[in-house]
Protein backbone atom coordinates (compact mmCIF):
# COMPACT_ATOMS: atom_id res chain seq x y z
CA UNK A 1 0.00 0.00 0.00
CA UNK A 2 3.01 2.48 1.02
CA UNK A 3 4.54 1.47 -2.03
CA UNK A 4 1.59 2.31 -4.22
CA UNK A 5 1.26 6.00 -2.49
CA UNK A 6 4.80 6.90 -3.43
CA UNK A 7 4.42 5.45 -6.96
CA UNK A 8 1.43 7.75 -7.09
CA UNK A 9 2.93 10.81 -5.59
CA UNK A 10 6.11 10.70 -7.91
CA UNK A 11 4.25 10.28 -10.78
CA UNK A 12 1.99 13.31 -9.32
CA UNK A 13 5.45 15.40 -8.87
CA UNK A 14 6.20 14.27 -12.72
CA UNK A 15 3.17 15.52 -14.24
CA UNK A 16 2.99 18.73 -12.18
CA UNK A 17 6.94 19.59 -13.26
CA UNK A 18 6.39 17.89 -16.91
CA UNK A 19 3.08 20.76 -17.24
CA UNK A 20 5.54 23.28 -15.81
CA UNK A 21 8.68 22.67 -18.14
CA UNK A 22 6.79 21.26 -21.46
CA UNK A 23 6.02 24.45 -22.95
CA UNK A 24 10.24 24.96 -23.34
CA UNK A 25 10.28 21.77 -24.85
CA UNK A 26 7.42 22.18 -26.91
CA UNK A 27 9.05 25.89 -28.01
CA UNK A 28 12.32 24.53 -28.76
CA UNK A 29 12.43 20.84 -29.72
CA UNK A 30 14.85 20.00 -27.00
CA UNK A 31 14.22 17.66 -24.07
CA UNK A 32 17.32 20.31 -22.24
CA UNK A 33 14.26 22.07 -21.41
CA UNK A 34 13.29 19.42 -18.48
CA UNK A 35 16.14 20.77 -16.80
CA UNK A 36 14.94 23.79 -15.43
CA UNK A 37 12.90 25.16 -11.87
CA UNK A 38 9.41 25.87 -12.87
CA UNK A 39 8.57 29.02 -10.47
CA UNK A 40 4.27 28.23 -11.71
CA UNK A 41 3.89 24.80 -10.89
CA UNK A 42 6.08 24.72 -7.38
CA UNK A 43 4.28 27.84 -6.62
CA UNK A 44 0.99 25.90 -7.93
CA UNK A 45 1.72 23.31 -5.20
CA UNK A 46 2.25 25.72 -2.31
CA UNK A 47 -0.97 27.76 -2.70
CA UNK A 48 -2.83 24.26 -3.11
CA UNK A 49 -1.33 22.63 0.39
CA UNK A 50 -2.09 26.14 2.14
CA UNK A 51 -5.72 26.30 1.27
CA UNK A 52 -7.58 24.90 4.25
CA UNK A 53 -10.91 24.57 2.37
CA UNK A 54 -10.83 21.45 0.04
CA UNK A 55 -13.63 22.96 -2.48
CA UNK A 56 -11.37 26.07 -2.75
CA UNK A 57 -8.36 23.88 -3.21
CA UNK A 58 -9.68 21.69 -5.71
CA UNK A 59 -10.77 24.95 -7.79
CA UNK A 60 -7.39 26.52 -7.39
CA UNK A 61 -5.57 23.09 -9.01
CA UNK A 62 -8.56 23.05 -11.90
CA UNK A 63 -7.47 26.75 -12.69
CA UNK A 64 -3.70 26.03 -12.20
CA UNK A 65 -4.20 23.50 -14.68
CA UNK A 66 -6.31 25.12 -17.06
CA UNK A 67 -3.25 27.75 -16.79
CA UNK A 68 -0.53 25.09 -17.03
CA UNK A 69 -2.88 23.62 -20.38
CA UNK A 70 -2.94 26.79 -21.84
CA UNK A 71 0.67 28.03 -21.58
CA UNK A 72 1.63 24.54 -23.21
CA UNK A 73 -0.92 24.92 -26.28
CA UNK A 74 0.38 28.49 -26.60
CA UNK A 75 3.97 27.24 -27.02
CA UNK A 76 2.59 24.50 -29.42
CA UNK A 77 0.33 26.90 -31.41
CA UNK A 78 3.71 29.30 -31.62
CA UNK A 79 5.94 26.37 -33.14
CA UNK A 80 2.78 24.77 -35.47
CA UNK A 81 3.10 28.70 -36.96
CA UNK A 82 6.46 29.32 -37.22
CA UNK A 83 6.68 25.68 -38.89
CA UNK A 84 3.85 26.70 -41.30
CA UNK A 85 3.99 30.57 -41.07
CA UNK A 86 7.41 31.67 -40.30
CA UNK A 87 6.10 33.43 -37.33
CA UNK A 88 4.20 33.40 -34.10
CA UNK A 89 0.50 32.55 -33.30
CA UNK A 90 -1.18 35.82 -32.83
CA UNK A 91 -3.48 35.93 -30.36
CA UNK A 92 -5.72 39.04 -31.55
CA UNK A 93 -5.24 38.13 -34.79
CA UNK A 94 -4.54 34.56 -35.76
CA UNK A 95 -7.71 32.87 -34.71
CA UNK A 96 -9.30 32.58 -38.61
CA UNK A 97 -5.77 31.57 -39.83
CA UNK A 98 -6.30 28.37 -37.45
CA UNK A 99 -9.38 27.71 -38.65
CA UNK A 100 -7.72 28.02 -42.38
CA UNK A 101 -5.57 25.61 -41.33
CA UNK A 102 -8.09 22.78 -40.26
CA UNK A 103 -9.69 23.50 -43.89
CA UNK A 104 -6.54 22.75 -45.48
CA UNK A 105 -6.14 19.71 -43.25
CA UNK A 106 -9.33 18.42 -44.04
CA UNK A 107 -9.06 19.51 -47.97
CA UNK A 108 -5.82 17.41 -47.90
CA UNK A 109 -6.34 14.32 -45.49
CA UNK A 110 -10.48 14.44 -45.45
CA UNK A 111 -13.17 15.05 -43.12
CA UNK A 112 -13.25 12.13 -41.22
CA UNK A 113 -9.16 12.72 -40.68
CA UNK A 114 -9.15 16.04 -39.23
CA UNK A 115 -12.58 15.59 -37.31
CA UNK A 116 -10.82 12.96 -36.10
CA UNK A 117 -7.29 15.05 -35.07
CA UNK A 118 -9.60 17.89 -33.32
CA UNK A 119 -11.08 15.51 -31.18
CA UNK A 120 -8.21 13.62 -30.09
CA UNK A 121 -6.37 17.40 -29.31
CA UNK A 122 -9.45 18.19 -27.34
CA UNK A 123 -9.54 14.92 -25.72
CA UNK A 124 -6.09 15.30 -25.14
CA UNK A 125 -6.52 18.58 -23.73
CA UNK A 126 -8.97 17.90 -20.86
CA UNK A 127 -7.52 14.65 -19.92
CA UNK A 128 -4.27 17.11 -19.06
CA UNK A 129 -6.44 19.78 -16.99
CA UNK A 130 -7.28 16.33 -14.91
CA UNK A 131 -4.04 14.81 -14.48
CA UNK A 132 -2.56 18.05 -13.40
CA UNK A 133 -5.74 19.15 -11.29
CA UNK A 134 -5.68 15.33 -9.31
CA UNK A 135 -1.88 15.35 -9.23
CA UNK A 136 -2.04 19.44 -7.66
CA UNK A 137 -4.34 18.02 -5.29
CA UNK A 138 -2.56 14.76 -4.51
CA UNK A 139 0.79 16.66 -3.81
CA UNK A 140 -1.30 18.84 -1.26
CA UNK A 141 -2.31 16.20 0.64
CA UNK A 142 0.83 14.82 0.91
CA UNK A 143 2.94 17.70 1.84
CA UNK A 144 0.22 18.78 4.63
CA UNK A 145 1.21 15.81 6.43
CA UNK A 146 5.03 16.95 6.46
CA UNK A 147 5.41 19.23 9.49
CA UNK A 148 4.68 22.89 8.48
CA UNK A 149 8.09 24.00 9.51
CA UNK A 150 9.81 21.68 7.06
CA UNK A 151 7.44 23.13 4.12
CA UNK A 152 8.40 26.07 4.94
CA UNK A 153 11.97 25.63 4.37
CA UNK A 154 11.44 23.77 1.69
CA UNK A 155 9.70 26.60 0.14
CA UNK A 156 11.87 29.24 1.45
CA UNK A 157 14.83 27.47 0.00
CA UNK A 158 13.47 26.23 -3.46
CA UNK A 159 12.47 30.22 -3.70
CA UNK A 160 16.38 31.40 -2.77
CA UNK A 161 17.51 28.95 -5.41
CA UNK A 162 15.74 30.05 -8.16
CA UNK A 163 15.67 33.67 -7.15
CA UNK A 164 19.46 33.49 -7.49
CA UNK A 165 19.50 31.31 -10.89
CA UNK A 166 17.31 33.94 -12.31
CA UNK A 167 19.71 36.44 -11.05
CA UNK A 168 22.78 35.26 -12.45
CA UNK A 169 20.88 34.34 -16.23
CA UNK A 170 22.16 30.91 -16.05
CA UNK A 171 20.75 28.87 -19.29
CA UNK A 172 20.01 25.43 -20.04
CA UNK A 173 20.77 26.24 -23.71
CA UNK A 174 21.24 29.97 -25.03
CA UNK A 175 17.25 31.30 -24.69
CA UNK A 176 15.86 28.93 -22.07
CA UNK A 177 16.86 30.07 -18.99
CA UNK A 178 17.12 27.87 -15.80
CA UNK A 179 14.67 29.93 -13.91
CA UNK A 180 11.47 28.83 -15.95
CA UNK A 181 7.97 30.90 -15.11
CA UNK A 182 6.40 29.78 -18.58
CA UNK A 183 2.67 30.34 -17.80
CA UNK A 184 4.07 34.23 -16.27
CA UNK A 185 6.05 34.69 -19.35
CA UNK A 186 3.03 33.68 -21.95
CA UNK A 187 0.68 36.23 -20.35
CA UNK A 188 3.10 38.98 -20.11
CA UNK A 189 4.48 38.00 -23.89
CA UNK A 190 1.06 37.69 -25.14
CA UNK A 191 -0.11 40.96 -24.01
CA UNK A 192 2.91 42.79 -25.17
CA UNK A 193 1.84 40.67 -28.28
CA UNK A 194 -1.79 42.31 -28.46
CA UNK A 195 -0.43 45.53 -27.47
CA UNK A 196 1.97 45.92 -30.44
CA UNK A 197 -0.85 44.68 -33.12
CA UNK A 198 -3.52 47.10 -32.02
CA UNK A 199 -0.76 50.30 -32.73
CA UNK A 200 0.31 47.75 -35.49
CA UNK A 201 -3.22 48.14 -36.84
CA UNK A 202 -3.96 51.64 -36.26
CA UNK A 203 -0.57 52.87 -38.31
CA UNK A 204 -2.24 50.28 -41.14
CA UNK A 205 -5.50 51.98 -41.19
CA UNK A 206 -3.48 54.99 -41.49
CA UNK A 207 -1.53 54.06 -44.67
CA UNK A 208 -4.85 53.03 -46.17
CA UNK A 209 -6.68 56.41 -45.44
CA UNK A 210 -5.88 57.97 -49.09
CA UNK A 211 -5.21 56.58 -52.26
CA UNK A 212 -4.43 59.20 -54.95
CA UNK A 213 -3.90 56.32 -57.87
CA UNK A 214 -7.66 55.77 -57.21
CA UNK A 215 -7.98 59.60 -58.93
CA UNK A 216 -6.26 58.66 -62.25
CA UNK A 217 -8.59 59.60 -64.72
CA UNK A 218 -9.86 56.50 -66.89
CA UNK A 219 -7.95 57.74 -70.09
CA UNK A 220 -4.84 57.31 -68.20
CA UNK A 221 -4.77 54.09 -66.69
CA UNK A 222 -2.61 51.37 -68.29
CA UNK A 223 -2.54 53.20 -71.83
CA UNK A 224 0.85 51.03 -71.95
CA UNK A 225 -1.03 47.78 -72.10
CA UNK A 226 -3.76 48.44 -74.63
CA UNK A 227 -4.95 45.61 -76.14
CA UNK A 228 -2.95 43.14 -74.06
CA UNK A 229 -4.37 39.58 -72.42
CA UNK A 230 -2.47 40.48 -69.08
CA UNK A 231 -2.67 37.36 -66.92
CA UNK A 232 -1.03 36.87 -63.25
CA UNK A 233 -0.06 33.89 -62.60
CA UNK A 234 0.33 33.20 -59.20
CA UNK A 235 2.16 30.26 -58.30
CA UNK A 236 0.78 28.25 -54.95
CA UNK A 237 4.14 28.03 -52.72
CA UNK A 238 6.29 29.41 -55.44
CA UNK A 239 9.97 30.65 -53.29
CA UNK A 240 13.38 31.44 -53.50
CA UNK A 241 14.05 28.27 -52.24
CA UNK A 242 12.73 26.43 -55.46
CA UNK A 243 15.07 28.21 -57.39
CA UNK A 244 18.06 28.43 -55.15
CA UNK A 245 20.70 26.50 -53.06
CA UNK A 246 18.51 23.73 -52.14
CA UNK A 247 18.55 19.94 -53.04
CA UNK A 248 15.61 20.53 -55.15
CA UNK A 249 16.39 23.50 -56.71
CA UNK A 250 18.55 22.26 -59.71
CA UNK A 251 15.65 20.50 -60.91
CA UNK A 252 13.21 23.38 -60.95
CA UNK A 253 16.10 25.94 -63.03
CA UNK A 254 16.27 23.07 -65.43
CA UNK A 255 12.73 23.69 -65.90
CA UNK A 256 13.44 27.38 -65.83
CA UNK A 257 16.30 27.35 -68.07
CA UNK A 258 14.65 24.97 -70.90
CA UNK A 259 11.51 26.99 -70.87
CA UNK A 260 13.78 30.36 -71.65
CA UNK A 261 14.66 28.92 -74.56
CA UNK A 262 11.21 28.21 -76.00
CA UNK A 263 10.35 31.41 -74.70
CA UNK A 264 13.16 32.73 -76.75
CA UNK A 265 12.51 30.89 -79.79
CA UNK A 266 8.87 31.83 -79.81
CA UNK A 267 9.14 35.17 -79.82
CA UNK A 268 8.79 36.02 -75.94
CA UNK A 269 11.23 38.21 -74.22
CA UNK A 270 11.16 37.22 -70.11
CA UNK A 271 12.80 39.41 -66.90
CA UNK A 272 12.57 38.57 -63.19
CA UNK A 273 13.23 39.76 -60.01
CA UNK A 274 12.18 39.09 -56.47
CA UNK A 275 9.57 40.33 -53.77
CA UNK A 276 9.29 40.21 -50.07
CA UNK A 277 5.52 37.91 -49.35
CA UNK A 278 3.78 38.96 -46.48
CA UNK A 279 3.07 35.26 -45.68
CA UNK A 280 5.26 32.24 -45.66
CA UNK A 281 3.72 29.04 -46.11
CA UNK A 282 0.55 29.40 -46.41
CA UNK A 283 -2.59 31.83 -46.41
CA UNK A 284 -1.97 32.85 -49.90
CA UNK A 285 -4.83 35.50 -50.55
CA UNK A 286 -2.81 37.74 -48.59
CA UNK A 287 -0.05 37.69 -50.54
CA UNK A 288 -2.89 37.77 -53.57
CA UNK A 289 -4.48 40.91 -51.78
CA UNK A 290 -0.95 42.40 -51.02
CA UNK A 291 -0.14 42.70 -54.66
CA UNK A 292 -3.27 44.19 -55.87
CA UNK A 293 -3.69 46.48 -53.26
CA UNK A 294 -0.51 48.29 -52.42
CA UNK A 295 -1.15 47.56 -48.56
CA UNK A 296 1.25 45.20 -46.68
CA UNK A 297 -1.55 42.43 -45.61
CA UNK A 298 0.01 40.09 -43.01
CA UNK A 299 -3.05 38.86 -41.20
CA UNK A 300 -6.60 37.85 -41.69
CA UNK A 301 -7.56 40.94 -39.74
CA UNK A 302 -5.47 43.39 -42.16
CA UNK A 303 -7.46 40.92 -45.11
CA UNK A 304 -11.03 41.60 -43.86
CA UNK A 305 -10.20 45.09 -42.81
CA UNK A 306 -9.42 45.44 -46.37
CA UNK A 307 -11.91 43.99 -48.54
CA UNK A 308 -15.01 45.20 -46.48
CA UNK A 309 -13.29 48.71 -48.06
CA UNK A 310 -13.18 49.72 -51.09
CA UNK A 311 -9.56 50.16 -51.69
CA UNK A 312 -8.12 50.35 -55.42
CA UNK A 313 -7.10 47.19 -57.09
CA UNK A 314 -4.83 45.88 -60.15
CA UNK A 315 -7.91 44.53 -60.99
CA UNK A 316 -10.40 47.42 -60.47
CA UNK A 317 -7.75 49.35 -62.91
CA UNK A 318 -8.09 47.22 -65.42
CA UNK A 319 -11.86 46.68 -65.48
CA UNK A 320 -12.11 50.34 -64.96
CA UNK A 321 -9.91 50.67 -68.35
CA UNK A 322 -11.94 48.67 -70.36
CA UNK A 323 -10.82 45.01 -69.57
CA UNK A 324 -12.81 42.20 -68.88
CA UNK A 325 -11.73 40.92 -65.60
CA UNK A 326 -11.55 37.66 -64.46
CA UNK A 327 -10.50 35.59 -61.67
CA UNK A 328 -9.78 31.79 -61.80
CA UNK A 329 -9.41 30.35 -58.19
CA UNK A 330 -9.32 26.55 -59.11
CA UNK A 331 -9.70 25.43 -55.04
CA UNK A 332 -12.71 26.75 -54.18
CA UNK A 333 -15.73 24.75 -54.86
CA UNK A 334 -18.25 27.80 -53.87
CA UNK A 335 -19.23 31.44 -55.17
CA UNK A 336 -16.24 33.74 -53.48
CA UNK A 337 -17.95 36.78 -52.43
CA UNK A 338 -14.67 38.73 -52.18
CA UNK A 339 -14.30 38.26 -55.79
CA UNK A 340 -17.36 40.35 -56.70
CA UNK A 341 -17.94 42.71 -53.35
CA UNK A 342 -13.82 44.21 -53.31
CA UNK A 343 -12.19 42.92 -56.72
CA UNK A 344 -15.24 43.95 -58.70
CA UNK A 345 -14.38 40.65 -60.93
CA UNK A 346 -16.85 40.40 -64.21
CA UNK A 347 -16.17 36.78 -64.07
CA UNK A 348 -15.30 34.19 -61.38
CA UNK A 349 -14.26 30.33 -62.44
CA UNK A 350 -13.63 28.16 -60.01
CA UNK A 351 -13.72 24.31 -59.41
CA UNK A 352 -17.48 23.88 -60.38
CA UNK A 353 -17.75 25.71 -63.46
CA UNK A 354 -14.68 25.04 -65.73
CA UNK A 355 -16.30 21.32 -66.59
CA UNK A 356 -13.64 19.33 -64.89
CA UNK A 357 -14.48 15.82 -64.13
CA UNK A 358 -11.51 14.34 -62.88
CA UNK A 359 -9.82 13.66 -59.55
CA UNK A 360 -8.66 15.62 -56.85
CA UNK A 361 -5.00 15.78 -56.12
CA UNK A 362 -5.60 16.19 -52.45
CA UNK A 363 -5.43 19.62 -51.86
CA UNK A 364 -5.56 20.72 -55.46
CA UNK A 365 -8.70 20.18 -57.07
CA UNK A 366 -7.85 20.73 -60.54
CA UNK A 367 -4.18 20.15 -62.36
CA UNK A 368 -2.61 23.53 -63.23
CA UNK A 369 -1.93 21.92 -67.08
CA UNK A 370 -6.22 21.34 -67.05
CA UNK A 371 -6.82 25.12 -65.91
CA UNK A 372 -4.00 26.51 -68.53
CA UNK A 373 -5.39 24.38 -71.47
CA UNK A 374 -9.55 25.41 -70.11
CA UNK A 375 -8.50 28.69 -69.87
CA UNK A 376 -7.09 29.04 -73.28
CA UNK A 377 -9.95 27.58 -74.63
CA UNK A 378 -12.89 29.69 -73.09
CA UNK A 379 -11.47 33.03 -72.15
CA UNK A 380 -8.55 33.53 -74.77
CA UNK A 381 -10.81 32.53 -78.02
CA UNK A 382 -10.24 34.12 -81.12
CA UNK A 383 -11.58 38.43 -81.26
CA UNK A 384 -12.27 38.21 -77.66
CA UNK A 385 -12.69 41.21 -75.54
CA UNK A 386 -8.64 42.00 -73.85
CA UNK A 387 -9.10 40.40 -70.63
CA UNK A 388 -7.10 40.50 -67.47
CA UNK A 389 -7.11 37.33 -65.39
CA UNK A 390 -5.37 36.62 -61.64
CA UNK A 391 -5.20 32.61 -61.63
CA UNK A 392 -4.09 30.19 -58.96
CA UNK A 393 -2.34 27.67 -60.03
CA UNK A 394 -2.49 24.98 -56.67
CA UNK A 395 -1.04 22.36 -58.01
CA UNK A 396 2.31 22.50 -55.62
CA UNK A 397 0.20 23.45 -52.86
CA UNK A 398 0.91 21.09 -49.74
CA UNK A 399 1.31 18.13 -48.81
CA UNK A 400 2.83 17.85 -52.54
CA UNK A 401 1.41 14.35 -52.85
CA UNK A 402 -0.27 12.83 -54.68
CA UNK A 403 1.45 14.60 -57.85
CA UNK A 404 -0.36 14.99 -62.05
CA UNK A 405 1.97 14.77 -64.51
CA UNK A 406 2.16 16.20 -67.66
CA UNK A 407 -0.35 14.29 -70.64
CA UNK A 408 -1.24 15.16 -74.33
CA UNK A 409 -2.91 18.48 -74.06
CA UNK A 410 -5.31 16.92 -77.12
CA UNK A 411 -6.43 14.23 -74.66
CA UNK A 412 -7.25 16.80 -71.47
CA UNK A 413 -10.97 17.03 -72.38
CA UNK A 414 -13.11 16.74 -69.06
CA UNK A 415 -10.48 15.85 -66.93
CA UNK A 416 -11.07 11.92 -66.78
CA UNK A 417 -7.51 11.23 -68.13
CA UNK A 418 -6.28 11.58 -64.73
CA UNK A 419 -8.72 9.12 -63.08
CA UNK A 420 -5.99 7.04 -62.58
CA UNK A 421 -3.16 9.33 -61.48
CA UNK A 422 -3.94 9.98 -57.93
CA UNK A 423 -3.39 6.10 -57.10
CA UNK A 424 -0.01 6.18 -58.49
CA UNK A 425 1.47 8.49 -55.69
CA UNK A 426 1.70 7.81 -52.12
CA UNK A 427 -0.63 9.27 -49.45
CA UNK A 428 0.40 12.24 -47.63
CA UNK A 429 0.45 10.24 -44.38
CA UNK A 430 3.57 8.23 -45.52
CA UNK A 431 5.36 10.75 -47.62
CA UNK A 432 5.19 12.95 -44.17
CA UNK A 433 7.09 10.80 -42.27
CA UNK A 434 10.52 11.84 -44.29
CA UNK A 435 11.66 15.58 -45.14
CA UNK A 436 13.60 14.38 -47.54
CA UNK A 437 10.58 12.92 -49.68
CA UNK A 438 8.60 15.99 -48.85
CA UNK A 439 11.54 18.31 -50.24
CA UNK A 440 11.92 16.20 -53.28
CA UNK A 441 7.89 16.21 -54.28
CA UNK A 442 7.69 19.52 -53.18
CA UNK A 443 10.43 20.48 -56.27
CA UNK A 444 8.48 17.63 -58.31
CA UNK A 445 5.15 19.63 -58.16
CA UNK A 446 7.51 23.03 -58.84
CA UNK A 447 8.18 21.83 -62.06
CA UNK A 448 5.21 20.47 -63.58
CA UNK A 449 3.92 23.78 -62.45
CA UNK A 450 6.11 25.57 -64.38
CA UNK A 451 6.15 22.52 -67.79
CA UNK A 452 2.43 23.39 -67.64
CA UNK A 453 3.28 27.38 -67.82
CA UNK A 454 5.92 26.86 -70.22
CA UNK A 455 4.11 24.81 -72.20
CA UNK A 456 0.49 26.96 -72.25
CA UNK A 457 2.53 29.53 -73.69
CA UNK A 458 4.19 27.68 -76.28
CA UNK A 459 1.17 26.32 -77.82
CA UNK A 460 -1.19 30.21 -77.77
CA UNK A 461 -2.12 31.81 -80.77
CA UNK A 462 -2.85 35.13 -78.28
CA UNK A 463 -0.24 37.35 -79.99
CA UNK A 464 -1.52 39.70 -77.48
CA UNK A 465 -0.41 37.73 -74.35
CA UNK A 466 1.40 39.67 -71.31
CA UNK A 467 1.92 37.32 -68.00
CA UNK A 468 2.65 38.16 -64.89
CA UNK A 469 3.92 35.01 -62.95
CA UNK A 470 4.94 35.30 -59.32
CA UNK A 471 5.06 32.81 -56.64
CA UNK A 472 2.93 33.60 -53.49
CA UNK A 473 4.99 32.53 -50.26
CA UNK A 474 7.94 30.00 -49.17
CA UNK A 475 6.94 26.76 -48.42
CA UNK A 476 6.66 25.64 -45.09
CA UNK A 477 9.68 25.16 -42.89
CA UNK A 478 9.43 21.55 -43.65
CA UNK A 479 10.86 22.00 -47.25
CA UNK A 480 12.43 26.11 -46.69
CA UNK A 481 14.09 25.55 -43.28
CA UNK A 482 13.81 27.25 -39.58
CA UNK A 483 15.57 30.35 -41.08
CA UNK A 484 14.08 30.92 -44.36
CA UNK A 485 13.11 34.78 -45.66
CA UNK A 486 9.42 35.47 -47.17
CA UNK A 487 11.38 35.93 -50.84
CA UNK A 488 9.42 34.72 -53.97
CA UNK A 489 10.58 35.11 -57.50
CA UNK A 490 8.71 37.08 -59.97
CA UNK A 491 9.04 37.19 -63.91
CA UNK A 492 7.09 39.47 -66.67
CA UNK A 493 6.82 37.89 -70.26
CA UNK A 494 5.77 39.51 -73.55
CA UNK A 495 6.27 39.33 -77.20
CA UNK A 496 6.23 43.31 -77.03
CA UNK A 497 9.24 45.04 -76.81
CA UNK A 498 7.46 48.23 -75.71
CA UNK A 499 6.43 46.28 -72.11
CA UNK A 500 10.05 46.06 -71.07
CA UNK A 501 10.57 49.58 -71.83
CA UNK A 502 8.53 50.37 -69.49
CA UNK A 503 9.52 48.61 -67.10
CA UNK A 504 13.23 49.72 -67.91
CA UNK A 505 13.90 52.19 -64.99
CA UNK A 506 12.96 48.51 -62.58
CA UNK A 507 16.38 46.96 -63.74
CA UNK A 508 15.16 43.80 -63.30
CA UNK A 509 17.01 40.97 -65.12
CA UNK A 510 16.86 39.10 -68.37
CA UNK A 511 15.15 35.70 -67.89
CA UNK A 512 13.46 33.34 -65.65
CA UNK A 513 15.55 33.06 -62.89
CA UNK A 514 17.18 36.45 -60.76
CA UNK A 515 20.16 36.16 -59.13
CA UNK A 516 20.50 36.35 -56.11
CA UNK A 517 21.84 40.55 -56.32
CA UNK A 518 18.70 40.45 -58.43
CA UNK A 519 16.12 43.54 -57.45
CA UNK A 520 14.09 43.25 -54.28
CA UNK A 521 10.64 45.01 -53.50
CA UNK A 522 8.04 44.11 -50.94
CA UNK A 523 5.26 42.66 -52.64
CA UNK A 524 3.03 45.86 -51.76
CA UNK A 525 5.08 48.46 -53.84
CA UNK A 526 4.28 46.15 -57.23
CA UNK A 527 0.88 47.52 -57.54
CA UNK A 528 1.87 51.81 -57.62
CA UNK A 529 4.97 50.79 -59.46
CA UNK A 530 3.19 48.85 -62.08
CA UNK A 531 0.82 51.51 -62.34
CA UNK A 532 3.47 54.28 -62.33
CA UNK A 533 4.89 51.98 -65.59
CA UNK A 534 2.15 51.73 -67.67
CA UNK A 535 -0.10 54.42 -66.88
CA UNK A 536 -0.21 57.02 -69.46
Amino acid sequence: MRTRAVIATTLAAVVVFGASTGAGVIADGTPLALLRLPLDGALATVVVTALPWRRVRAVVAAIAGLLLLLTLLSAALDRGFREEVGARFNVITGWPELADGFGVLRDSAGSAAAIGVLAALLAASAAAVVAVTLSLLRLGRVLRLVRQGAVLIGTSSLAAVWAIVALVGAQVVPGLPVAAADSVDTVVSRSDQAAATERSQAEFQASGASDSYADTPTSQLLTGLRGKDVIVAFIESYGQVAVQGTSFSKGVDSVLKAGEKQLAADGYSDQSAWLDSPTYGGVSWLAHSTLQTGQWIDSQQRYDEVTSGSRFTLSDAFGRAGWRTVSDVPSDAAPWPVGSSFYHYDTQLNSQNVGYAGPRFSYARIPDQYTWNWFDQHELRPAHKPLFAEIDFDSSHTPWTPLPHLVPWNELGDGSIYDVQPGEGLPPSVVWQSPQHVQQLYGQSVQYTLSSLFQFVHRSTDPNLALVVLGDHQPNAEVSGHSSNHVVPISIISKDPSVFHAISAWHWQPGMLPSPDAPLWRMSAFRNRFLDAFDG
